[in-house]
């Protein structure tokens, strides 16, 4: 599969490094242009573009960009893709945003309110990047460690399960977009080591 990244950061590197382990064919981008990741390529064995070429290149597309800084990742290549949405709101680093600190919304309904054609899918937000590889078991393992997500699009949330187990993680769905803020920062499933048991009761818990 192909899988393009929007975010060259923390995030995107861990995701891009563990995709290309897993067989995928992956292409990481920033704002600054291909020519600033060149050592990328080589470290962790992907392609590098523009972020529009990373947009278009991918059957899958992550955006692992800052929140603030959504309005950024291009509409047209994303129509009718999904689009794994990877960002959590932290106010000191994103300013206010009145929508998301009045509940009103959650930080992936602004992306899909972006990108109308896309099918965006909440993933990979709630996991330390580091931990991607360290807590990654083959499917079945005892006490696999789990993550959620959340979507509107069955399809596409298959896709991203999938791709959960293919990175070495169970799947909770969590229901539809809206249900994001219940493992987004500061909730007791949010970067918390759970297994399939114990994850949904930690969604439970959590309070707007």
């Amino acid at each position: 599969m192909k899988i393009g990244i929007i975010g060259a950061g923390y995030v995107g590197r861990a995701l891009a490094a563990m995709a290309v382990k897993q067989g995928h064919d992956a292409m990481i981008s920033n704002s600054r242009g291909p020519h600033t990741l060149f050592s990328d390529a080589a470290v962790l064995g992907c392609k590098i573009g523009t972020i529009d070429e990373a947009a278009r290149f991918g059957d899958i597309v992550v955006v692992a960009i800052t929140l603030k800084h959504y309005t950024a990742v291009p509409v047209g290549p994303l129509a009718g893709k999904i689009v794994i949405d990877t960002n959590n709101y932290y106010p000191q680093r994103d300013d206010a945003i009145e929508a998301l600190d009045n509940g009103s919304t959650t930080s992936s309904e602004l992306l899909a309110a972006h990108l109308p054609e896309s099918k965006i899918v909440k993933a990979f937000n709630a996991i330390i990047m580091t931990h991607i590889d360290r807590d990654s078991q083959p499917t079945g393992s005892f006490d696999r460690r789990a993550l959620p997500l959340c979507g509107d699009d069955v399809e596409a949330k298959r896709v991203v399960s999938d791709l959960y187990d293919q990175f070495g993680f169970d799947t909770v769905d969590v229901g539809p977009l809206a249900e994001g803020w219940r493992f987004q920062t500061n909730t007791p499933a949010y970067c918390v080591r759970l297994n399939k048991e114990w994850l949904p009761k930690a969604l439970a818990e959590a309070a707007r």
